[in-house]
């Protein structure tokens, strides 16, 4: 049985020096990555309260559709009172 070479400590290959490869940068990429990620964290005990994103999801549109109907409520009661105090 042959026995195998040892591998070099840096893990690289002979033909290449570490000094032709460049500048290591750790998390070079990062602020792209998280730029353009849509994933959210939640506050672990919010994330008590919701198994899943659909459950998020649902929430969500419901404080959408509530916030809607409010402005509009509010929109509607500022228009009248803006005629009763012309009328007046």
């Amino acid at each position: 049985m042959k026995k195998r070479k040892p591998e070099s400590a840096d893990g690289l290959r002979p033909e290449y020096k570490r000094s032709d490869l460049g500048k290591i940068v750790r998390g070079k990429y990062a602020d792209r990555i998280r730029a353009e990620s849509n994933v959210i964290v939640l506050d672990p005990k919010v994330a008590k309260m919701f198994p899943n994103d659909e459950a998020v999801n649902t929430a969500l549109r419901g404080i959408m559709q509530v916030a809607q109907t409010s402005v509009r409520v509010a929109a509607q009661a500022a228009k009248k009172r803006g005629k009763l105090a012309r009328t007046g």
